[in-house]
């Protein structure tokens, strides 16, 4: 396509002295062509011409050359392409041989992606799961595009939530030993319940937050509620690892809280007066002058609240990787929470919030729109949806990989913003939208190339079957290249589902093995299980060699 808008961009300045890239589409299939471009009508009123006079002149000019496509008018001006079969024929040959996309838009950049964020002390629910697949596949299509890519994981291993959870597991009495996640994520719910009915217990939690900063400070283990928070926080990471493991995303750097509430602190501190204000006990930055609201950075008690740490992981960021660009994917109701803290920095260290991007998503729903909250205990848990789709696809002889293709893919086909309605029944179906589908799609190429030799080597026409496959698999480049500077891997799924649509097509009405054209066919089926594979590694998704 892009030989195709140099072209064209070469006959509107030849004809008309205007320096013009013009945009090229999928053309209607009733056309019979393959692309269209409404360059004429956007050249009528700087050439004074009409659109189809336009689309006529530029139609000639272009044939005066030797292309690979045939021009039509249509209008009001519209000039439609086909392609010559052998363009579509010899790109699919091209991939026969291996995907090399050549794209480099990130190339010796470094790029840090935040994901995932659990807080120790919590236990992982789905969102996380979803975030954590998300935040790898944008992850993935920068380094496709060369960037040096960090990806980085922060939570929260001091603070209120911490010491909510404190409460409830002393009153508990637990032994160290016989400590599990399970025990943490309960008191958790507890501690939050005492925290917003009882008024004693909400002074007693508030004491404790500030003592659990000191014993984090400190880095003191004596006594009992230091050894308690020591062994919850290691319970707490020891179990993301595994959990992370189980799903292929691994993490390069983890930042606690406490890791960065230090340098947070001092830099709200010293820019007390012209960004910060003191106010009633606390530092507060005033958001309103910019169309946003106050927020608190340090707390009455001289506590850095979530803000200040999230000042201090920006420069610690910084200090360690000296980013391009920093990418943060949190839910939506962070949004305007994030806008306040990026708006504070700016004013004294704008180059790094130029360099930040914060990318959001809905919430992750199960069909029933049941809203579901960690703080009420009523949340389907990130191990469970692993356990959940397991059963679904055979219990214990599931291949993990299936397993995995079916919840990622559910994930990442979503466009970012929105809720996501997470469907188990539709995510392992064989048939519909699925990485199940795709799966299976892919393991019946590999069965069609394993049976390769019987058939002979003549060249022959085109079907339009093989025709329609050929020119999606040209696609690939393109799509992968939007994907990679818009962030979004759901124009990956979206091409992939589409690629498979049109290779069951292809399969159902085109005879490859033991055929007189084999050979070429084979090249043809090598090029879109290249394409597979290339794109559900994309995705973090690997295909087996049976289903």
């Amino acid at each position: 396509m892009d030989k195709m808008k140099e072209v064209l961009s070469g006959a509107i300045a030849a004809l008309y002295s205007i320096e013009m890239t013009p945009e090229i589409t999928e053309a209607p299939a009733e056309t019979g062509a393959d692309y269209a471009t409404n360059v004429a009508m956007k050249l009528a009123k700087v050439a004074h011409k009409s659109p189809i006079q336009i689309a006529e002149e530029l139609k000639s000019e272009v044939e005066k050359g030797e292309v690979e496509w045939t021009l039509s008018v249509a209008a009001p001006g519209f000039i439609n392409i086909r392609m010559k079969d052998e363009y579509f024929a010899e790109g699919a040959k091209t991939l026969a041989d291996g995907v090399a996309l050549g794209i480099e838009h990130y190339a010796g950049k470094t790029v840090i992606t935040e994901f995932s964020d659990p807080n120790p002390f919590k236990v992982l629910h789905v969102g996380h799961f979803y975030t954590s697949v998300v935040g790898d596949g944008i992850s993935r299509l920068l380094e496709l595009a060369g960037a040096k890519v960090i990806r980085a994981n922060f939570g929260g291993d001091v603070g209120l939530h911490v010491a909510k959870t404190m409460y409830a597991l002393e009153k508990k009495d637990c032994a160290l030993d016989e400590l599990e996640i399970e025990d943490i994520a309960k008191c958790y719910v507890e501690g939050t319940q005492a925290y917003e009915e009882d008024e004693a217990a909400k002074a007693e939690i508030t004491a404790l937050n500030k003592e659990i900063y000191r014993v984090n400070a400190e880095d003191d283990h004596e006594g009992e509620l230091a050894q308690l928070y020591w062994r919850g926080r290691e319970l707490s990471y020891e179990y993301f690892e595994d959990f992370y493991a189980k799903i292929g995303v691994k993490f390069d750097k983890y930042y606690p809280e406490s890791m960065v509430a230090g340098r947070g602190l001092a830099e709200v501190r010293g820019h007390i007066g012209p960004v910060y204000e003191e106010s009633e006990g606390a530092i507060v930055f005033r958001g309103e002058k910019m169309g946003l609201h106050t927020r608190v950075f340090i707390n009455r008690e001289g506590v850095p609240t979530y803000e200040a740490k999230d000042v201090g992981l920006i420069f610690t960021k910084w200090d360690d990787w000296h980013f391009d660009e920093s990418i943060v994917v949190t839910g939506n109701e962070q949004a305007e929470y994030m806008k306040v803290v990026l708006a504070s920095v700016n004013e004294y260290a704008p180059e790094l919030v130029e360099r930040t991007r914060h990318l959001t998503h809905g919430l992750v729903k199960l069909p029933g729109n049941v809203k579901m909250s960690s703080r009420k205990g009523n949340f389907l848990k990130a191990i469970d949806v692993l356990e959940m789709i397991r059963e679904m696809l055979g219990g214990e002889k599931a291949d993990e990989r299936v397993v995995l293709a079916a919840i990622k893919y559910a994930f990442l086909k979503y466009k970012m913003g929105g809720d996501i309605v997470f469907d188990p029944q539709e995510s392992v179906s064989t048939n519909g939208n699925s990485g199940v589908y795709l799966l299976y799609s892919a393991v019946r190429a590999k069965k069609i190339l394993a049976k390769a030799g019987a058939g002979g080597d003549e060249s022959g026409d085109l079907s339009i079957y093989e025709r329609n496959l050929d020119k999606k698999l040209v696609a690939y480049q393109e799509v992968i290249a939007e994907a990679v500077v818009e962030k979004v891997p759901y124009k990956v799924c979206n091409y992939l589902y589409e690629l498979a649509q049109e290779f069951s097509r292809f399969y159902e009405n085109v005879k490859v093995a033991g055929s007189e054209r084999e050979g070429e066919l084979m090249q043809v089926v090598r090029a879109y299980l290249n394409v597979m594979e290339h794109g559900l590694g994309l995705l973090g998704i690997e295909i087996p060699d049976e289903m």
